[in-house]
């Protein structure tokens, strides 16, 4: 049986939602990372970058959201684009720019907003730029299509759910009012039962919400080479 090793940050959750879509079974094991269970050599084995999420299928081990959301979707043949060179790179497109724009600009966006000591204002200014550039991006594109990639609901459409759980928090409260077309993918994915299901996983086991000492050194280990000087 698959398992997969999950926090409730919106990375895993763009792997929960296929695997609820897809139907495939699955043991999830919970990876707390404000309480550094990332850097654990348990984890670290399967994942070298100590991140959730990650993957184990037998003898297959895969550990970026989009490398298993691809992956499943190879392993199922579900929530692919018609198997042509055009579709495929539309898929391959759109699914690269989530892992190397979206994501990485969102939680720099976080990072500096609500976490970087001061002074910020200039790290703020570039990653919150960034984000909102990104994410426009996304909504033009979907005034155009029903989903990412056309008519179909695929897995870049699960991608982009994956950190549009995440929109207010990185761009402000009223960042959906100036994205009226993620907004409507967003909902539109939200009202499947498998994104309720998705959701709830994080209910099912207690992850540590508190911002102390341990999950800033967990979290940002950066931090302890500017206080040792290494």
């Amino acid at each position: 049986m698959i398992k997969f090793y999950y926090h409730p940050s919106p990375n895993p959750a763009k792997v929960a939602l296929f695997l609820e879509e897809s139907g495939l079974p699955y043991e999830l094991v919970p990876v707390d990372t404000r309480k550094g269970e990332q850097h654990a050599p348990a984890f670290t084995a399967i994942n070298p970058n100590a991140k959730t999420p990650a993957l184990v299928d037998g003898d297959a081990t895969v550990f970026d959201s989009n490398a298993i959301l691809l992956y499943l979707a190879e392993k199922t043949g579900q929530f692919l684009p018609a198997n042509t060179p055009e579709a495929r790179a539309q898929m391959y497109s759109w699914l690269m720019f989530v892992a190397t724009g979206i994501g990485p600009y969102a939680g720099q966006a976080v990072h500096f907003k609500h976490y970087a000591p001061e002074p910020k204002d200039y790290a703020v200014n570039r990653y919150d730029f960034e984000a909102w550039r990104h994410w426009n991006i996304v909504d033009a594109h979907l005034a155009q299509y029903r989903y990412m990639l056309g008519d179909n609901y695929t897995l870049v459409d699960m991608a982009v759910w994956g950190w549009a759980r995440a929109v207010p928090f990185v761009l402000g409260a009223d960042a959906w009012d100036k994205l009226p077309n993620v907004k409507r993918l967003f909902d539109e994915i939200n009202s499947r039962p498998a994104a309720q299901r998705a959701e709830a996983i994080k209910a099912r086991h207690t992850f540590k919400s508190e911002l102390d000492d341990e999950t800033r050194k967990a979290l940002f280990p950066q931090n302890a080479r500017l206080a040792t000087g290494a």
